[in-house]
C-alpha cells in the first residue's frame, strides 16, 4: 500500500494541527511559477500513459477549497495534458433527492477510477463533514437518527478513513489537496466576478453568506483535515494565493508520486516480440 513522504505543506498525520500556521502564499518569491506548471503538466501527461499502460493502479485526486479557491482553474491547468480517455472528473453539488436516501459515501462511489485511469473529484465526499458541519439543517434530508454532536463527526471521519484505507489496500493512490486561500484573497477574486462582465458566470450571492461564515469554515476545515490526513490519503494545505504556484505545487506532488510507482511501459513476451516480428516482416512485404 502506498504511503506518503513526509512534506512542507503536509498535514499531518499524528499530533495536533494548527490550520491558522498554514500559510496562504508561497514560501519563496519565484516569478517563474507559469513555465514551471507548463512543465509540469507535460510531465504528467507522460506519466499518466504509462499508468494507462501499466493499469496496476488507480490514482484519486481531491481538491477542496472555499468559494474562489481555484479548483477549477487547477484542473484545467494541471491535467491538461492528459489523454481524456484516462482521466474522469466529478463535480459534487447538494445531493439530489435520491442521493440523500443513500450514505454520504454512496454517490461518490461510481465515478471513482479504475486501475490505470485518474479521476479528480471537485469538492467530495469532505462536504459532509465540512458544508454539512456548517449547516447543519442539511441534514434533515437524511433522515438520520443522530443529531450533529461531536461523536456524530468524529463517526464520519471514521467512516471516511476507513474507506479511503481501502482503496488504499485495492491499489487506488488517494491525494488530497485543500487550496487555502486567504479572506482578502477571497474578497479580491469575488469582487473580480462582479466587476469583470466576462466572469458574471460565476458569481452567486450565495458565497457572500457563506463568506460570512469564514470562521466556522476555518474551524471545520482543521478538524476534517486533522482527522483524515492519514499516511495512505494525505491531505496536502496548498497555499493558493497565488493560482499559478498552487497549480505548479499539486501537479508537483502528483509527480512525485507518480515517480514511486513502478510505471514503466509493459515489456513484451518472448512470444510477443515473435508476433511483433511477424507483424513487420508481413506489412513490409506488402
Amino acid at each position: 500500500m502506498f504511503k506518503a513522504r513526509s512534506h512542507r505543506y503536509l498535514v499531518p498525520f499524528k499530533g495536533k494541527f494548527d490550520i491558522g500556521d498554514c500559510p496562504t502564499v508561497p514560501h519563496k518569491d519565484d516569478k517563474d511559477y507559469d513555465s514551471k506548471l507548463v512543465k509540469a503538466a507535460v510531465e504528467l501527461g507522460y506519466w499518466q500513459q504509462k499508468l494507462y499502460s501499466r493499469a496496476n493502479h488507480a490514482v484519486l485526486i481531491i481538491l477542496q477549497a472555499l468559494d474562489a479557491g481555484g479548483k477549477d482553474g487547477t484542473i484545467r491547468h494541471v491535467f491538461a495534458n492528459i489523454n481524456p480517455c484516462g482521466l474522469h472528473v466529478s463535480s459534487f453539488k447538494a445531493p439530489s433527492a435520491v442521493e440523500v436516501t443513500h450514505d454520504f459515501l454512496w454517490r461518490t462511489v461510481p465515478p471513482l477510477p479504475a486501475r490505470g485511469h485518474v479521476a479528480v473529484f471537485n469538492r467530495s465526499y469532505y462536504e459532509e463533514v465540512l458544508v454539512v458541519r456548517v449547516h447543519p439543517k442539511f441534514l434533515d434530508a437524511q433522515r438520520l437518527d443522530d443529531k450533529p454532536s461531536k461523536h456524530f463527526w468524529n463517526e464520519r471521519f471514521r467512516a471516511i478513513v476507513e474507506h479511503e484505507r481501502h482503496l488504499a489496500e485495492e491499489g487506488t493512490i488517494v491525494l488530497k489537496f485543500w487550496l487555502n486561500i486567504s479572506k482578502n484573497e477571497q474578497r479580491k477574486r469575488l469582487l473580480e466576478r462582479i466587476d469583470d462582465p466576462s466572469k458574471h458566470w460565476k458569481f452567486n450571492a450565495g458565497d457572500l453568506k457563506e463568506r460570512a461564515l469564514w470562521d466556522d469554515y476555518m474551524e471545520a476545515y482543521q478538524d476534517c483535515l486533522e482527522a483524515t490526513s492519514k499516511p495512505w490519503a494525505p491531505w496536502y494545505a496548498i497555499p493558493a494565493d497565488d493560482k499559478p504556484f498552487a497549480r505548479w505545487q499539486v501537479a508537483k506532488l502528483i509527480n512525485d508520486t507518480f515517480e514511486r510507482l513502478d510505471l514503466e511501459f509493459p515489456k513484451a513476451t518472448a512470444a510477443g516480440l515473435a508476433e511483433i516480428k511477424e507483424a513487420r516482416e508481413n506489412l513490409l512485404s506488402e
